[in-house]
């Protein structure tokens, strides 16, 4: 059974840094590309990031600069570093694995995700 599980979300001031965790279980998890998808108050969800199984990372617009995605495949984590945090990221973010068809990973197709994990709060406020 996949499970993914969030960690390391919180309250943080408006500029101020926070590191997210996903540890993964149930597949071997060097093989697929991971994502970062948040949900912001009265919003739809959003994607945030990306990271291929080769290391290669994308990122909405929006982050870009600020949030850093990485993997460590011999922990089975997933990490999203963010920085010069504010409003706008406050949200609930998930980490989720994205539908792969005819060999491409479809970051974006947030619809098509096939597994979730049970998501992290993070609240930027002063």
């Amino acid at each position: 059974e996949v499970q993914l599980v969030e960690s390391g979300g919180g309250l943080v001031q408006p500029g101020g840094s926070l590191r997210l965790s996903c540890t993964a279980s149930g597949f071997t998890f060097s093989r697929p590309a991971m994502s970062w998808v948040r949900q912001a108050p009265g919003k739809g969800l959003e994607w945030v990031s990306g990271i291929d199984s080769d290391g290669s990372t994308v990122y909405v617009s929006s982050v870009k600069g600020r949030f850093t995605i990485s993997r460590d495949d011999a922990k089975n984590t997933m990490y999203l570093q963010m920085s010069s945090l504010n409003h706008d990221d406050t949200a609930v973010y998930y980490c989720a694995i994205p539908p792969f068809y005819d060999g491409i990973y479809f970051f974006s197709r947030i619809n098509g995700y096939p597994y979730w994990g049970q998501r992290t709060q993070v609240t930027v406020s002063s």
